[in-house]
């Protein structure tokens, strides 16, 4: 597969999904299949040499020939020994890397700047086909040079069988094919089932790590006894799903155990008669015996990479679903990858049509620090949202220094205008590493510690155990709102971008802290492009200028102190 595909550009198929994470490592799984075909070969020649021993050795009281042909069982354990060792190291770094490199693939069309991967899919049900799914591909590397061993396997046995009593070795080559038939058969009902069950199961769990994540607004809205039930029903889906498709698989492998032990008595059968009647040697009767013993083993494996290759089907169709997943935006018309270099570039909406928006027309110059009041959440949401190239507008355009986003890569476009959302997440780690995420730096320089003390994120980790170094659980969990959103603030200040777009930065901040936050931001911000989407009169107090929406449009443009003495609406608005 080439590097360009995976991207939301081309449609990814579940088979290509399989064929490109075996051919990516052919030599290791063709390494692997040689040399565990050689284990599985002298697997099968030990019975048949056990026979020889016997019949041409024990049987004639020949010392000579009890040596030398224990000497070549001996040989034939440390080739197998030495085959499986080796065989097995090449499969299971073929398994351990393609693992890898899918999980690298889905992360990359995750982290694709025009976004759409993510589009419908909860957090955990997206770590689940990043993980678990994965990891099911991958295996084949591993499964495949095993079945193919288990296979060798069994045309030895059939050719050895063959060589004692041509009735045995007919039976196993005239018995095996439908009793291949029949696994292949069995297999794909649970093909069907397994990707149905994970779906499910991911779902489930990515609900239940959903509300794990909000637990602490949930407690504070008092929604606590109705959390843990919607969290109890979403584990129990969970745990119905995953019994579910275990039982499909035992019910599986528990078909291909009966098929095997049936075919392996009638061996055992017609070897024990074939002996009776002295058609074959006692060696020869411990030769099949044997044989038939240790066709279990084969055929099983057989039976379970069966199993192993439906469910890599069923998990290779949602990765590439992933994959495949069309980019929320494009890719910019002339596809420039780097925007506008002013310290502080203009910003300008023109005619935007997106959910409640309506034809939104909106300038701010460059190094202006404006407020933007609305009062539906929804349309503040939108606007962000269109910034930030989450989502394609409808109709219109946006600006940057006067050049078109929609003429620029969606990572020049970041570059230049960052967008800092309301819900902004935290990540593991510390608190340092969070707010110095976008600017790569690993200790608190004097810009670092500039914008901690901007949006008073200094003052918050005084109160951590360990300061800025204090841990940080996944989402930010482990602190407190405030904590969260003055964290957040500081990360996007340190960004420093020519313009940036904050949403509801201070809700969950008392109002003395956001009075102070609001002086150091603007004092921070002096010089570049600043937007505030809220209705916090603290914030609103220190913009240059504020414009309220209403209806999708801009109805009214005049400064805080203004808008307050003359529009009641406004007042009212973020006052109430």
């Amino acid at each position: 597969m080439t590097a360009h595909r995976g991207t939301g550009d081309t449609q990814v198929t579940a088979r290509e999904v399989v064929r490109s994470t075996i051919r990516s490592f052919r030599g290791r799984v063709a390494a692997a299949t040689v040399l565990l075909c050689g284990h599985q070969v002298g697997e099968a020649l030990v019975p048949v040499l056990v026979g020889v021993v016997i019949d041409r050795a024990v049987a004639t009281g020949d010392v000579g020939s009890l040596v030398i042909w224990l000497l070549v069982l001996a040989a034939d354990f440390a080739m197998l020994s030495y085959s499986y060792r080796f065989g097995a190291r090449q499969a299971l770094h073929a398994d351990l890397r393609a693992d890898a490199g899918l999980r690298t693939r889905v992360a990359a069309r995750l982290l694709d700047h025009r976004g759409g991967a993510e589009t419908g899919r909860l957090p955990g049900s997206i770590t689940s086909i990043a993980v678990a799914d994965a990891k099911r591909v991958a295996v084949m590397n591993f499964w495949i040079p095993t079945a193919a061993a288990a296979a060798a396997a069994l045309v030895v046995a059939a050719v050895a069988l063959l060589r004692i009593s041509l009735p045995l070795g007919l039976l196993i080559l005239l018995g095996t094919p439908p009793l291949l038939w029949l696994i292949g058969r069995v297999g794909r009902p649970l093909e069907r089932r397994s990707g149905a069950e994970q779906e499910r199961a991911a779902r489930a769990a990515g609900t239940a790590a959903d509300l794990v994540s909000g637990i602490r607004v949930l407690k504070g809205l008092g929604a606590g006894p109705a959390a843990a039930e919607q969290y109890a029903a979403s584990s129990r889906t969970a745990l119905g799903a995953t019994l579910r498709a275990t039982r499909a698989e035992a019910g599986f492998l528990g078909t291909v155990q009966l098929a095997n032990g049936l075919f392996l008595a009638v061996i055992a059968l017609v070897g024990g008669l074939l002996a009776l009647d002295g058609s074959i040697t006692v060696g020869n009767l411990v030769s099949a015996v044997g044989l038939a013993q240790f066709l279990v083993g084969p055929l099983q494996t057989l039976g379970i990479a069966g199993a192993r290759f439906a469910q890599a089907r069923a998990s290779a169709g949602r990765i590439a679903e992933i994959l495949s997943a069309p980019p929320a935006v494009g890719p910019g018309r002339d596809g420039r990858d780097a925007g506008p270099t002013d310290p502080a570039a203009a910003l300008a909406v023109t005619g935007l049509r997106h959910g409640p928006l309506d034809g939104l027309d909106l300038e701010v110059p460059a190094g202006q620090l404006l407020g933007v009041v609305a009062p539906d959440p929804s349309a503040a949401t939108a606007l962000a949202r269109c910034l930030a190239r989450d989502v394609a507008p409808d109709s219109g355009r946006i600006l940057l220094g006067g050049t078109g986003v929609d003429d620029l890569a969606p990572a020049a476009t970041r570059s230049t205008l960052l967008v800092a959302a309301h819900d902004a997440h935290l990540f593991t780690g510390t608190v340092l590493d969070n707010v110095t995420a976008a600017t790569g730096d690993g200790a608190p320089g004097s810009a670092t510690v500039a914008a901690m003390a901007a949006a008073r994120a200094d003052q918050a980790v005084e109160a951590l155990p360990q300061g800025a170094d204090t841990p940080v659980t996944s989402r930010g969990s482990s602190l407190s709102g405030g904590q969260r959103q003055r964290v957040a603030l500081a990360r996007a200040l340190a960004a420093d971008p020519p313009v940036l777009v904050l949403h509801d930065p201070t809700t969950a901040v008392d109002a003395v802290t956001e009075s102070e936050i609001a002086a150091r931001l603007r004092e921070h911000r002096t010089g570049r492009t600043t937007v505030l989407l809220t209705t916090s009169p603290a914030l609103l107090a220190v913009t240059d200028r504020v414009v309220v929406l209403r209806d999708g449009r801009v109805v009214a443009d005049a400064t805080h102190t203004e808008l307050m003495t003359d529009d009641t609406d406004y007042r009212r608005v973020v006052t109430g």
